[in-house]
């Protein structure tokens, strides 16, 4: 049974999972990182370029704060490319005193959902600069279908510049940000009922062929199949 609400931190999502039925579970890349607690561990989940597949033996309720894109580095002191497609232990990426006192706060909460909030929340009011603005305004651009070069003109960075920055804020390159934006709208609008080849239409697609083979080669499904699961 998968819960999310939004979080107290600005621009994040909390949320917990409890699998109904054992099996691999798959996780769709959407251009986030999470903070995970499990089994009274304390996770990250990079931003992915393919679906996860969890494993069959990762049993028993997950908790989990979502990132927006690019605002999760500078909470974590971790540049997103380091954590591209992994899902290293926190303790792999702080010290290891600080890594024990966060995971027996989160332990000790009633809930770890918000045990996890409280983390990012502390870590937050502890960091030595806000969200860089420009991450938002990239998301925003790639989001509505803006070109790469055309948004990297509206910051007056070059393409390289952009490049850059974009693999340390959200792990990889501008054109797969956009690429994995314009997949999560496609698949939003096809679990909406809008037809195949109108979505592929609305989201930019040269056609349903196209959608198909995006939907295929980012997820390992088939769009129908894939709207029968959740990510």
């Amino acid at each position: 049974m998968y819960r999310e609400r939004t979080s107290r931190l600005p621009d994040a999502v909390v949320w917990t999972n409890t699998p109904t039925a054992p099996g691999a579970g798959r996780v769709l890349p959407d251009g986030c990182m999470d903070l995970l607690w499990h089994d009274g561990r304390l996770l990250v989940a990079g931003p992915d370029t393919r679906a996860h597949l969890t494993g069959s033996g990762m049993s028993g309720p997950w908790a989990g704060i979502r990132f927006h894109p690019g605002t999760a580095p500078a909470l974590l002191g971790v540049p997103a490319h380091e954590l591209r497609d992994r899902r290293p232990d926190l303790a792999d990426l702080w010290p290891a005193a600080e890594v024990r006192r966060a995971t027996a706060r989160v332990n000790a909460a009633a809930d770890p959902a918000r045990g996890l909030e409280d983390l990012a929340l502390r870590r937050a009011a502890e960091a030595a600069a806000p969200p860089d603005p420009v991450l938002r305004h990239i998301v925003a651009a790639l989001d509505a279908g803006r070109p790469v070069a055309g948004t990297a003109d509206e910051l007056g960075l070059s393409t390289r510049q952009l490049h850059r920055r974009s693999l340390a804020a959200f792990g990889y390159g501008p054109k797969t940000l956009a690429r994995i934006l314009r997949f999560r709208r496609a698949l939003a609008l096809a679990r909406g009922g809008v037809p195949y080849a109108e979505t592929a239409a609305r989201t930019g697609y040269a056609d349903q062929a196209h959608l198909s083979r995006e939907v295929r080669d980012l997820t390992g499904l088939p769009l129908g199949e894939l709207l029968g699961s959740r990510g």
